[in-house]
């Protein structure tokens, strides 16, 4: 459990006011911080309870950044929202595009956690360097590592685990040794072939096994690869080995794991993992080419330090 509440994962919610259209809500904590000239990352201040009451947004409740917006009576509200809304949630006056640029000036100097604060995250930022911070924090969701559909769950890594084993029935395996058969009754649909996923617990980590169908230009090709559930910079401390064959033939492959914060079509697109093209993946099947069989088998290990 992670100190100061649970997370499970993102959920969709609508407003019950105000025209809010659908959308995915943020991760919110409520601490309150002070206002500095300090820029840089720190842990543990306090700001002024008014300061932030006067920069929280009555519609989303999140503290404003700039753009912050304001109808004629001067009542504020965040940019998202106000796209959002026909009239002022307050005195429900029509909305103009009427910015209220001494609020801005204050938000840029106010001082908040990090929005993963709840999921673990200590560090201070003023306005601009939050944003930049948010958008690599070590402690933000990672998505569904799913690969066979665009799912749009995102969590924590226990969090998806448990979603891929219920939700998409993904085979869990223990261990960091496997040896698995692919076979494909119709392997000339390459667009609807079965997309493999297998999830290994393995050194107290979890690797997601993906053998994958696609055409690489005009080539109907397969793809065989492996993502560590968790940072690029703990998937650096393992690699990996595939072997693809069958009917006494074999390809191998020796990689290093890439991060579920890369998606599988970016490692696919990048070719990092084991290729082979069809006609080769059929002589390997044997037979009359008409069904394909494969074996696909391979280890994980860690690095020595």
């Amino acid at each position: 459990m992670i100190p100061g509440g649970t997370f499970e994962g993102i959920i969709e919610g609508r407003s019950a006011d105000n025209d809010v259209a659908p959308e995915i809500i943020e991760y919110r904590a409520s601490p309150h911080r002070k206002i500095s000239a300090f820029n840089g990352p720190k842990r543990g201040i306090t700001s002024n309870t008014a300061v932030h009451e006067l920069l929280e947004c009555p519609v989303c409740v999140n503290v404003m950044f700039p753009p912050i917006h304001q109808c004629p009576n001067g009542h504020t509200l965040c940019s998202k929202c106000q796209s959002k809304v026909r009239c002022c949630p307050i005195c429900r006056h029509e909305l103009g595009n009427i910015r209220c640029l001494a609020l801005e000036r204050v938000a840029e100097s106010l001082e908040l956690p990090c929005k993963y604060q709840i999921l673990g995250c200590q560090y201070i930022f003023l306005y601009h360097g939050r944003l930049r911070h948010e958008q690599n924090c070590r402690y933000r969701p990672y998505k569904c590592p799913y690969a066979g559909a665009d799912c749009p769950i995102s969590g924590s890594i226990q969090f998806l685990v448990d979603h891929l084993k219920r939700d998409h029935n993904v085979d869990m395996h223990d261990g960091c040794t496997f040896n698995h058969r692919y076979v494909k009754s119709n392997p000339q649909d390459v667009e609807n072939a079965t997309w493999m996923l297998t999830v290994f617990n393995c050194y107290g980590y979890q690797f997601c096994l993906h053998f994958e169908a696609f055409n690489l230009g005009m080539a109907p090709v397969y793809m065989a690869f492996i993502r560590f559930m968790g940072d690029d910079h703990d998937a650096r401390k393992f690699s990996y080995s595939l072997e693809v064959g069958g009917n006494g033939r074999k390809m191998t492959w020796q990689g290093v794991p890439r991060s579920i914060r890369y998606g599988h079509t970016k490692v696919r697109d990048s070719m990092d993992g084991l290729i082979i093209q069809r006609s080769m993946a059929l002589f390997f099947s044997g037979g009359n080419r008409q069904e394909l069989k494969l074996k696909v088998a391979g280890r994980i290990w860690k690095e020595e330090a």
